[in-house]
Parts: structure tokens; sequence; C-alpha cells
């Protein structure tokens, strides 16, 4: 039979094979690449909400025909945008910080009412304000009229070193700074909101949850993409061999310029330290990196320490800001095991959009992906514009009942884990009613 049906196909003309492996090609494609994306988050206003006025989210996903394994998603994205999108040409901003260190804050106002709603963006690990993805955003904000600041993390966007300190992924003290500062430079009637890519999801994750309270007072809304949820679980992902780990190392070497590039900052005063610089600059992987150096820079025993410190899929229900959060199920820097789809089901402020392909940062569209219109610069917009213009006022009245719900579910949770602790934070609330009465 085997033989029969070998025989058969080997005098088939090639034209004949080659259509019938586009043929199943296609059927793969429509049934198995070509879904809906899943939306985790709790049956109420915030969904409710996201279903009537983000269209895309109804919609099915239809990745790059020829482009749809993950790394190849995530490769060609980067390399397209890079080769198509323009420079942009930001109106800089130097902040100096309280402990004496500068971070460089890109505005890009043009076309922007004196009112037009603000965006702020935090790239990725390495990333900064020309990074291709940031364009992309920055530009799908800009026909949408919305103004947009990209925060450079400290050593990045060309600006030196003032204070022997980097970043991390679980430290969000500059980002509050930061927050602050462009709340106040602001006309005070403007709304503001947030979004973060890969690292830069963990650092603005972490400041909604620790931050809860001053972050709503803040922020009208917020965005986080292709962030790892879990680190311990995407630093595993990265390092898998073969094509994964390659792109590993590729992050890993650009942290080591990153550091390469302010060397003399670090070098006397690490001189006499268990900081061995020189083998730094030769790690191979992002943990490695990590290890050897994040982790002892911001006192931490172990860098399994920082990642649970840094990890987000636990916080979700400490968050108080309405949150969308865009996941390929396929992320090769994330598995789909780590995505906290039960956590986000749970909860009142948080909604995960899970794409079944899209790669990390990727999510390529069409036949010949456009560099104007891409399902993440797309998605971004919709729900900014909506949340941040609202010019109906639903997304406020969806947004305080969202949090009528949160404060009801802390309630209850109070209430389980202590009655002594639930009854004075009852009376703080009353004593603050009374206080506003006043």
């Amino acid at each position: 039979m085997f033989y029969s049906m070998y025989a058969y196909l080997s005098n088939l003309p090639r034209l004949h094979v080659l259509g019938m492996a586009l043929v199943a090609y296609v059927v793969y494609y429509l049934i198995q690449v070509v879904k809906r994306p899943i939306i985790a988050c709790s049956d109420g206003p915030f969904k409710q909400y996201l279903i009537r006025k983000v269209p895309t989210l109804e919609n099915k996903y239809w990745p790059t025909f020829w482009c749809v394994e993950s790394r190849a998603q995530t490769v060609m994205a980067s390399l397209l945008r890079s080769k198509s999108l323009p420079h942009v040409n930001y109106r800089r901003e130097i902040l100096p910080l309280k402990d004496g260190g500068e971070v460089a804050l890109d505005w890009m106002e043009e076309g922007c009412g004196e009112n037009a709603p603000c965006i702020l963006i935090l790239p990725g690990l390495t990333g900064e304000s020309q990074a291709e993805y940031i364009k992309c955003l920055v530009f799908a904000a800009q026909q949408a009229g919305m103004r947009v600041v990209v925060f450079n993390n400290r050593g990045l966007g060309g600006i030196e070193l003032k204070t022997p300190r980097l970043y991390c992924a679980a430290n969000c003290e500059d980002l509050c700074e930061v927050i602050h500062h462009v709340r106040r430079t602001l006309p005070p009637q403007c709304k503001m909101g947030a979004t973060g890519i890969s690292m830069g999801g963990l650092i603005l994750g972490n400041y909604l949850a620790r931050k809860s309270d001053e972050a709503r007072n803040i922020l009208s809304a917020a965005k986080i993409i292709s962030v790892p949820w879990d680190v311990h679980k995407g630093s595993a992902s990265i390092e898998k061999p073969v094509i994964n780990s390659l792109l590993g190392r590729h992050l890993a070497g650009s942290l080591c310029r990153t550091l390469r590039n302010h060397l003399d900052i670090y070098r006397d005063i690490y001189q006499d330290s268990d900081i061995d610089i020189q083998r730094i600059l030769r790690c191979k992987t992002i943990k490695e990196f990590d290890e050897l150096f994040t982790a002892k820079q911001f006192g931490y025993a172990h860098v399994n320490d920082y990642y649970s410190d840094a990890t987000l899929h636990n916080k979700l229900d400490h968050i108080s800001v309405p949150l969308l959060c865009l996941s390929a199920a396929d992320d090769p820097f994330q598995p789909l095991d780590a995505i906290p789809i039960k956590a986000a089901n749970q909860c009142t402020h948080v909604a995960i959009v899970i794409t079944a392909r899209g790669g990390h940062i990727g999510f390529l569209e069409g036949w010949w992906p456009s560099t104007k219109d891409q399902y993440m610069g797309r998605l971004f917009t919709e729900y900014f514009t909506k949340a941040l213009f609202d010019e109906d006022g639903e997304f406020q009245h969806t947004a305080n009942k969202m949090h009528e719900r949160f404060l009801a579910k802390e309630t209850v949770a109070l209430a389980s884990s202590s009655p002594l602790l639930l009854d004075k934070k009852l009376d703080a609330g009353q004593l603050d009613h009374k206080m506003k009465l006043m």
C-alpha cells in the first residue's frame, strides 16, 4: 500500500504536488491559525465595555499567511518595521531624578490639540524611543490625535549615566517620578494613559499593583503588550534551543552593550567588590546577566528573588486601573501556561487578550504586513481612543462601576482574612468620608 502510494506520488507532475501542498497549507491556516482571540476577564462592566467598544476583539486575527511561526513573527516584525517606519522627531526633555540620576522623555505632540490626552510609553528590555515597535505605537497614537511621551530608562536613548544605577523590571521608583512629572506638565483637563511593552509592561504592571490608589488617581487607562507574566518561566522559555536561545543571546548582547557604554562609572565602584564587570560583559543569557549584575545592583540575594519580585501573574488583584493586555499564545518569551488566564477571569480591572499567533511584539497580519495599520497598533488606538477621549462619558461610568466591584471584593477578602483589619479599614474609610464632607 505504502509502495503504491509512493509510486503514485513520485509520478505526479511537480506542479500538482506544489498545488496539493498549497491547498493543504491553506486548510491548515484556516483551521489552526486564523482564530478569534480569547478575552480573559471577569464577566462584568470592563469585559462588556471592551466587547461593545473595541471592534478588533470581536474579529478573527489573520496572521501574515507566509509568516505564522512565532519566532518568524518576532523577527520579521522587527525587520519590516525598522526598514519602513521613518525616524521620529521627538521633543526631548531631560528629567533629573531625586537620587541625582537622569532619564530622557521624548515627546510627540505634532498635530495634537491643546487638550489632547497623553499616553506614556515604556519600551522593552533595551528599547528606546526610536525602537521600531515604539514608533509603530507612536504613529498610531498620532493618527488618532493623541500626544505621546516615551520614557527612556536610565542609560538608554543616548543619555549618560549620572549615577551607577541602571534599571530593573521590579523597580518602579523612576516610573513614579516620571508619571508625577508628566501629570504636572499636562493641562489639568488632559487625561493620561500608559503602555508598557515586554519588560516595560513588567515595570508598569508592578507600579499599577504596588501603587494602586496613586495610579488610579493619575491614570485613566493602561495597556501592556507581550509582557513576560511569570519571569521564571519566561527565562526558561527563552533559553530553549535553538532559535529561542539565539533570540535570548541577542538580547543578552544588548544588555552587555548598554553596560559597556557606561563602563567608566562602574569600573571604579566595583573594582574591589564581588561584581566582576569583565565576566558580566561576556554573559550569553539574560538570566546570567541578571544573576551577576541586575540582582546584585538592586539588592537581591539571588536572581530567583529578583524574578519573583518582578513577576506579575500573582498581583492582578491589586490593580485598580482599567488594564488591557495583549499576549500571543505562541510568544517564545512566555509559554501559554504562564499567562494568568484564571486570575484574569476573577479580576475586576484586568483583561488579557490572547491571540493564537503573534510571537513576541509581532502580531503581523495580511498578505503583506502594512506598517500603518497593524493589529498591535489598531488595538492600542481603539482602546485608548475610547478610554481617553470618552466623549460620551461611558468609559468613566464603567470605571466607576469597576471600582465599586473592586472595593467590594477587597472588603470580602479582608473580612475572610482578618475581621480586625476590616474594622480598622472601615473606620478609616468612614473618617475619610467625613473629612470630605467637612
